[in-house]
């Protein structure tokens, strides 16, 4: 597993002389994931897939590095908590954009861009960074879609996952030091889906009654089964390169 930020010019350019060479674009958001996560939550979760996904592209024979990761997205549905920072869908289309083709005219053949912060226009936002590159120059692996979402477990299907059971145990796999398990430990089970509330046409987190930032079981949380969330969330990934890769 290589870091882009820590090869030295000499590297790189040895590097992508030899072969193929695929970027993972961690993309995140500064969001409030309730009273037990830190801001950079999603951006966190991100990178750690991002490191396993590079894992198993290696085992494939398949040169990846991980990029510094875009750490800033649209994050609207958590209007008037701290630590809110939204930036506008166009705004983050285009930097995403001329980050994707930075990396391409530098020689790399792949750009992944693996996204952890499910706002719906967020999400649009980041697949309309690569819109008219082709499948074979960019790609976007998100948890979002139907194909994916599936795969994971049965809380997030819920839609009642923003900082509960999934992203709780994500980041006690990913980053523990961070996370606030007293603090998790005593939230109660909340059942909001958000995805519900997106249906009926609610807006922010604070109309959908989510008074602390969050939603689910924070309580039920474990680091094994984040570990596990990570694996599946890594197959998204590779697969989704691999697939652009074999055109």
């Amino acid at each position: 597993m290589q870091r882009l930020a820590q090869l030295t010019t000499v590297e790189l350019a040895e590097l992508t002389a030899v072969g193929d060479v695929v970027v993972l674009l961690p993309v995140g958001s500064v969001e409030p994931h309730g009273p037990h996560l830190p801001l950079a939550t999603d951006t966190v979760i991100s990178d750690a897939v991002a490191e396993r996904a590079a894992k198993r592209l290696a085992d494939d024979g398949i040169t990846s590095v991980i990029a510094p990761a875009v750490a800033y997205g649209v994050t609207d549905y958590a209007a008037g908590f701290a630590g809110a920072l939204s930036i506008p869908a166009a705004t983050l289309s285009a930097f995403l954009r001329a980050v994707v083709e930075a990396h391409l005219s530098n020689g790399f053949a792949h750009v992944c861009l693996i996204n952890n912060h499910l706002e719906p226009d967020h999400d649009k936002a980041v697949r309309a960074a690569i819109d008219g590159l082709g499948a074979r120059r960019a790609s976007v692996a998100c948890p979002l879609t139907r194909r994916w979402g599936r795969t994971l477990s049965a809380e997030y299907k819920s839609g009642a996952c923003h900082a509960g059971r999934y992203e709780t145990s994500l980041m006690l796999a990913a980053d523990a030091d961070h996370v606030h398990v007293d603090q998790a430990k005593a939230l109660p089970n909340l059942e909001v889906s958000l995805s519900h509330g997106i249906k009926e046409g609610l807006t922010t987190f604070a109309a959908m009654g989510l008074e602390r930032a969050y939603t689910g079981a924070p309580a039920e949380a474990t680091a094994e089964e984040g570990a596990e969330l990570l694996d599946r969330l890594a197959v998204m990934v590779a697969t989704e390169v691999t697939e652009a890769l074999a055109g």
